[in-house]
């Protein structure tokens, strides 16, 4: 296992996330702990959860697992997402905030999170307001670094202005979706976070199983991402996303790799990511994913394989301008 720094934060986290929404609702807690072992064996000292997943027992789960080897775990978490039924009970409110934190060190047995992230975009609360909660989270010592998910790069810019304006504590990594299909991030988000040396822990490596081949042609799946999820679906509805994965499984299949670990090895050869976030239902799809690390990704291969896809044009549409 390769370890690499987090953003600024000096913390060495493994090259690959385990992220554990799983837990507690495809897998459970047997297959759990069986999952956690095996990236545990792998060296894998990083693991993202959400209060949100699986209704809790993500956390609870995770935090039964990680007991014993606190001190050795990198720990995520997130709130924003309605985790009630009550109208507060959701966004980046200050109230919302503490009593999410509140309730996620409860489930997780721990005394601090690692990394705490805003979950998703709540243009309903003020930004600063959001930002000095963290920063008072991050003083009272129930998390170590504010981070955040799903932002655009221009809303992650401008709480990196506020932070710096008012001295509060910054965002340290960031958590954008990216995969070989979904390229959006290469625009402005990585470059970004280059800049301003933030971590990148990237979600959904495989395009929720696309890439792995097995939606080739007319394949229907009694299980899934897309069977399950009318959301993913309609993430992933365009042609051009189908076309671009029968593609790439085409290419995997030729040079002797399994689909899912040349996916993840593409992603963890971009230098602007800190890791993938890898995720699974079970040992046997875990595996292929821990594969990626025997993967000796080429500057040469690299682009070979993002030829495959089309590239986003720049945040400039300056096709000519571009290197």
């Amino acid at each position: 296992m390769n370890y690499r720094t987090l953003g600024k934060t000096g913390i060495q986290v493994s090259s690959i996330c385990f992220g554990a929404m799983s837990f507690g609702s495809i897998a459970d807690e047997d297959m759990s702990k069986a999952m956690f072992h095996r990236c545990r064996e792998a060296g894998i000292n990083f693991f993202d959860t959400a209060d949100v997943y699986a209704g809790g027992r993500s956390e609870q789960i995770l935090g039964r697992l990680v007991a014993d080897c606190r001190d050795e775990i990198v720990l995520t978490s997130k709130f924003c997402l309605p985790v009630g039924q009550g109208v507060n009970s959701k966004g980046m409110s200050r109230r919302h905030m503490m009593l999410s934190v509140e309730g996620s060190l409860k489930r997780l047995n721990t005394d601090r999170i690692d990394v705490y992230f805003v979950h998703h975009f709540d243009s309903e609360t003020a930004m600063e307001e959001t930002l000095r909660g963290l920063d008072d989270l991050q003083q009272q010592g129930k998390i170590l670094y504010p981070a955040v998910s799903n932002w655009a790069a221009w809303q992650i810019a401008k709480a990196l202005g506020i932070s710096d304006k008012e001295g509060l504590a910054r965002f340290e990594c960031i958590q954008p979706m990216y995969n070989l299909v979904k390229r959006q991030s290469e625009v402005e988000i990585l470059p970004l976070a280059e800049s301003e040396k933030l971590g990148v822990i990237t979600y959904s490596p495989l395009a929720a199983g696309l890439l792995t081949g097995k939606y080739n042609g007319n394949a229907k799946l009694e299980q899934g991402r897309f069977v399950e999820h009318q959301g993913t679906r309609q993430r992933y509805a365009e042609q051009i996303y189908a076309e671009t994965a029968e593609r790439f499984h085409r290419h995997a299949i030729e040079r002797g790799v399994h689909p899912a670990s040349l996916a993840i090895a593409w992603i963890m050869a971009n230098p602007a990511v800190t890791a993938p976030i890898i995720g699974a239902r079970n040992l046997e799809q875990l595996e292929p994913l821990l594969s990626a690390l025997d993967i000796e990704m080429t500057q040469e291969w690299r682009r070979e394989i993002s030829a495959l896809s089309i590239t986003p044009p720049p945040a400039t549409d300056r096709s000519e301008e571009v290197s």
